[in-house]
């Protein structure tokens, strides 16, 4: 229980696949069409956990995201990778 009164379901979340390595770019918990919960994950800040941790460019490490991460499908359990923008920056067609 929440301290504002609302009940989360923290104690009832099942295990799901995490991203040991960007623990730090760690959004929350997401479900998928079916009720699975996944990580989520905060995109730029994984591309800056690579550029410090593994020495990479910007480029790089864009580049390792694209395609070894994102780009990797693990499973039922396969995280959620954000990339963050401001609503008003969307064109709406």
């Amino acid at each position: 229980m929440c301290n504002d009164g609302m009940s989360t379901r923290e104690e009832n979340i099942p295990p799901m696949m995490l991203a040991a390595e960007f623990r730090d770019a760690f959004m929350g918990v997401a479900e998928d069409y079916a009720g699975h919960p996944r990580a989520v994950y905060d995109y730029a800040k994984c591309v800056r956990i690579l550029m410090r941790s593994h020495g990479m460019t910007q480029e790089q490490a864009v580049d390792h995201m694209d395609f070894t991460v994102v780009g990797s499908y693990v499973g039922e359990g396969t995280p959620i990778w954000v990339q963050r923008i401001r609503y008003s920056d969307i064109n709406i067609a």
